[in-house]
């Protein structure tokens, strides 16, 4: 793949970040990889982390801040700067933040909100721009069932 991972766009419609945020970090962790959540925005980790913790009542998902001691152990990684201190194979792009350096990462997911005008310029502009360099892209687009539906 020539250090080069697959970006994969995901354009919310039916849900929001925190209905579908985590099944993606769960399905991520079953593959056996690790993830980092990148977000330019404290309080949205904040809430990330909250919702991690309570998303099911059965189960929670394990993970961490990058500020906090022992981010390099943890499964699933908070971030704003995007440094890949925990060797995730998957990075999560919310909020348009920012990729940074996406080298060593099998995947990206960009996830943005459909709803919000500001947001789908922004990842129009993003694909454009990853689909001029030659990125390897897909794009996910929910189905009426709510079903993800690969659309390019």
């Amino acid at each position: 793949m020539s250090g080069k991972p697959e970006i994969w766009f995901y354009h919310l419609e039916r849900s929001t970040l925190d209905q579908v945020l985590p099944t993606l970090l769960e399905k991520t962790i079953e593959r056996g990889w690790r993830a980092m959540v990148k977000s330019s925005h404290s309080h949205r980790l904040d809430d990330v982390d909250e919702l991690l913790w309570t998303f099911r009542e059965d189960s929670f998902l394990p993970h961490g801040r990058a500020d906090q001691p022992h981010a390099e152990r943890q499964p699933l990684l908070l971030s704003e700067t995007g440094e890949n201190l925990n060797g995730a194979q998957a990075l999560f792009i919310v909020d348009d933040a920012d990729m940074g350096a996406t080298e060593g990462f099998e995947r990206c997911f960009i996830i943005f909100d459909g709803r919000d005008e500001p947001a789908l310029q922004h990842a129009r502009g993003r694909w454009k721009t990853l689909k001029d360099q030659g990125a390897d892209l897909a794009y996910w687009k929910q189905s009426d069932e709510g079903r993800w539906e690969k659309a390019a």
